[in-house]
C-alpha cells in the first residue's frame, strides 16, 4: 500500500500522511461477521481507569477475525481484502467450498482471487497455515500460536512476522522482531508471509482530531500536576520532576522489566534486545 499526502490548504493538511486505501473495499463489512463493538474507555470490569486518556472516538464495529485456523482440507478463495478500524493491519475476506465465510489477516502480496487452506497438508505459499513442525526454516510466519489449538498470539501487527530458525526435538525455534529467540511447540499453527499495511508507521496524524476520531484523549505530563497527582508534581515555578521518570503509580519509566513468568522462561533462548536509551 502507497502512502498519500495532501495539498496545504490547511496548517493539519500540511504534515498529514495516511493510507492509500483505495485497493480495499469500499462498502460494509460482512454483517454476519461483526458484532457491536461498546468502548471501554481505558476502564476494567470494575469501571476503574486502568489505561488513561482513551475515550471518545468513532463509533465502529468490531469485525470477528479467525486466530485459530482449524479450518482444515478445505480450500477457500478471498473475496475481498477489507480495512480494519480495529487493528493496523488490514484482514480478507475468504469463502470456503462449503460457502462459510470467515475473516483472516491478509498478508502482503495477497490478491482477490487467491486460494487459501489450512492444516498440515497445505502447501508452502503466502497464506496458508500450517503447523509449525511442517514450515521450512528460514520463512516469515505471522499470526503464530503459543499452545497448540490456542488461536494465534504472535505477530498479528501490520508488517509485522517472526522467523523460524530451526527444531529443537519437540519445539520449533523462531525469532521474534524484537530480537528474542524463543521455542514454540511444534503443533502450534502459523501463517506464512508477511502481514500487510507495513507503511503503518510511517503515517503522521498530523492534527490533535485525527487522534480524538481514534479514541485518543490528551495527556498532561505529569510535571505540571500536583504532588498528590503524580510523583513528578509540585515545586516552585517549573521543574524538572527531581527524581527518575516513573508513572504515575511509581513505577520507573526507564525500561524496568516487570516479567513474572519463571513457568515459560525455560522456552526462552535469548531476551530481547534492549531499546536505546535504556
Amino acid at each position: 500500500m502507497a502512502l498519500k499526502t495532501f495539498k496545504s490548504y490547511t496548517k493539519s493538511t500540511r504534515g498529514t500522511v495516511l493510507i492509500d486505501r483505495s485497493n480495499l473495499w469500499k462498502g460494509k463489512p460482512l454483517k454476519s461477521l461483526t458484532r457491536p463493538n461498546n468502548s471501554s474507555k481505558g476502564r476494567n470490569n470494575y469501571g476503574r481507569i486502568t489505561s488513561k486518556n482513551h475515550g471518545g472516538g468513532h463509533k465502529h464495529k468490531y469485525r470477528i477475525i479467525d486466530f485459530y485456523r482449524k479450518k482444515f482440507d478445505i480450500k477457500g478463495k478471498v473475496i475481498r481484502i477489507e480495512y480494519d478500524p480495529n487493528r493496523s493491519c488490514h484482514i480478507m475476506l475468504i469463502k470456503f467450498e462449503d460457502n462459510e465465510q470467515k475473516y483472516y489477516l491478509a498478508p502482503q502480496n495477497i490478491k482477490i482471487g487467491d486460494e487459501i487452506s489450512n492444516g498440515p497438508n497445505a502447501e508452502i505459499k503466502i497464506g496458508n497455515s500450517l503447523p509449525l513442525k511442517d514450515i521450512p526454516a528460514g520463512l516469515n510466519v505471522h499470526n503464530v500460536e503459543m499452545q497448540p489449538g490456542g488461536g494465534g498470539k504472535i505477530a498479528r501487527a501490520a508488517g509485522s512476522s517472526v522467523t523460524i530458525s530451526g527444531i529443537d526435538g519437540n519445539y520449533t525455534i523462531v525469532k521474534m522482531t524484537s530480537g528474542e529467540i524463543r521455542k514454540i511447540d511444534s503443533r502450534s499453527m502459523a501463517t506464512i508471509g508477511v502481514l500487510s499495511n507495513p507503511d503503518q508507521k510511517n503515517i503522521k496524524i498530523g492534527k490533535a482530531g485525527r487522534s480524538r476520531w481514534l479514541g485518543i484523549r490528551p495527556h498532561t505530563r505529569g510535571v505540571v500536576k500536583n504532588p498528590v497527582d503524580h510523583p513528578h508534581g509540585g515545586g516552585e515555578g517549573k521543574s524538572a520532576g527531581g527524581r527518575h521518570p516513573v508513572s504515575p503509580t511509581g513505577q520507573s519509566a526507564k525500561g524496568l522489566k516487570t516479567r513474572d513468568n519463571k513457568r515459560t522462561d525455560k522456552f526462552i533462548i535469548r531476551r530481547r534486545k534492549k531499546k536505546r536509551g535504556k
